[in-house]
């Protein structure tokens, strides 16, 4: 937490106007700076984070949301973000996204947004097919805590997982709404 930072910083800043000689005070407060530094880079972070209500409401939402509203949101996100999308082949149930930017591509899965549990199968389904494209990175999406077994093939094949929070803060600033019939399942403007 950023108070945390800041308290050590003024915890030193005040031993070193407390302890030192006059002439070496101030040069003692300055070894408080990295932690001033430290607590803004946190605070700004923690900022930019949802809240936990908005977290709920986005999880909320995209539960209720069939696959082409859910997919046509994260597109929407991706492309806000300066990712280029190329959608994953129908036939193939590894990925659902190419995303390509400054000559990195990466792979996401999210079809299995829903899925109460995240098991290993989806993991090892995408790292093959990130091995088949020579992809450098790769993505899984979904709500559901993943098993053991799934944060070990996560971690082990540096497969990045999100989950309600890291969906919340991707989808910040689009709406989310059910489609309009008619849309190709893409959610309506407000």
């Amino acid at each position: 937490h950023w108070g945390a930072s800041l308290a050590i910083a003024l915890v030193l800043a005040l031993l070193a106007g407390a302890l030192l000689p006059e002439g070496f005070r101030i040069a003692g407060a300055l070894a408080a700076t990295p932690f001033v530094v430290i607590a803004a880079l946190a605070a700004r972070r923690q900022w930019r984070e949802p809240s936990a209500a908005r977290v709920a409401e986005v999880q909320a939402a995209v539960s209720a949301m069939p696959w082409p509203a859910f997919a046509g949101l994260l597109e929407q996100a991706f492309v806000r973000d300066g990712f280029a999308v190329k959608r994953g082949p129908k036939s193939n149930e590894a990925y659902d996204f190419e995303l390509e930017r400054q000559g990195r591509t990466m792979l996401v899965s999210a079809r299995r947004w829903k899925s109460a549990r995240l098991g290993h199968e989806p993991l090892r389904a995408l790292q093959a097919a990130r091995d088949a494209a020579e992809a450098a990175d790769a993505l899984c999406i979904a709500l559901g805590e993943p098993t053991e077994q799934a944060r070990a093939t996560a971690s082990e094949n540096a497969i990045a997982v999100w989950q309600a929070a890291e969906i919340a803060q991707a989808l910040r600033g689009l709406p989310l709404q059910p489609a309009a019939p008619g849309l190709g399942g893409r959610p309506r403007p407000q």
